[in-house]
């Protein structure tokens, strides 16, 4: 796990300096201090799925090329074999299956996600997460409690909820155990536009 850390964090400063971008500018763009951003380029903390989204972003690459410092080929479908996608770690025990990381120029990235379930989370504040444009989350089982800035819902297999991820958002597993959820991060308009 250190050693993907080190590889991602490697990859990140790679692309800021050749894109010519200061650190407090990549702070700035990922909404973390300076310093919270040299810990991360440099490997000395994990990082969130929302800041490797927003590096990616920033940097105009595909999410997978930061994980693996591979290009995605596939330009006309990809499929993924049950338990086959590219498992990102992340964010105290939440694991990321990335189901399209095959194919190329995605105008979203689809995961399969497990949230584990920890009792001490129960009622502490959620810690809020934003990134440009717009995210669904599909409840395969369990349950999952998710705050939308003032707003808590409660989602339980089934459910659903489609929202502008540029507000803060978070959640965590409820109700006993671990929560799957299907996620779908799309990409906002300017996204797109800044692209072609």
């Amino acid at each position: 796990m250190q050693d993907q850390i080190q590889e991602i964090a490697q990859r990140i400063r790679t692309l800021r300096e050749i894109l010519e971008f200061t650190p407090e500018y990549m702070a700035n763009e990922t909404g973390i201090t300076p310093e919270e951003y040299l810990d991360c380029e440099n490997g000395k903390s994990d990082f969130s799925f929302t800041f490797l989204y927003n590096c990616a972003q920033v940097f105009h690459v595909d999410i997978v090329e930061l994980l693996t410092g591979e290009t995605p080929k596939l330009s006309f479908y990809s499929i993924v074999r049950k338990g086959s996608g590219l498992n990102i770690n992340r964010r105290k025990g939440f694991t990321y299956h990335h189901m399209a990381y095959r194919f190329n120029n995605k105008t979203a990235e689809p995961f399969l996600v497990t949230a584990p379930y920890f009792e001490e989370e129960q009622d502490k504040p959620i810690h809020l997460s934003y990134h440009e444009g717009q995210e669904f989350d599909y409840i395969l089982s369990g349950s999952l409690k998710v705050q939308m800035e003032g707003h808590t819902e409660v989602l339980n297999e089934g459910d659903a909820i489609y929202y502008d991820s540029g507000h803060g958002h978070g959640m965590i597993a409820t109700g006993g155990k671990e929560c799957k959820f299907l996620a779908i991060v799309m990409k906002s308009e300017t996204q797109g536009e800044e692209e072609e």
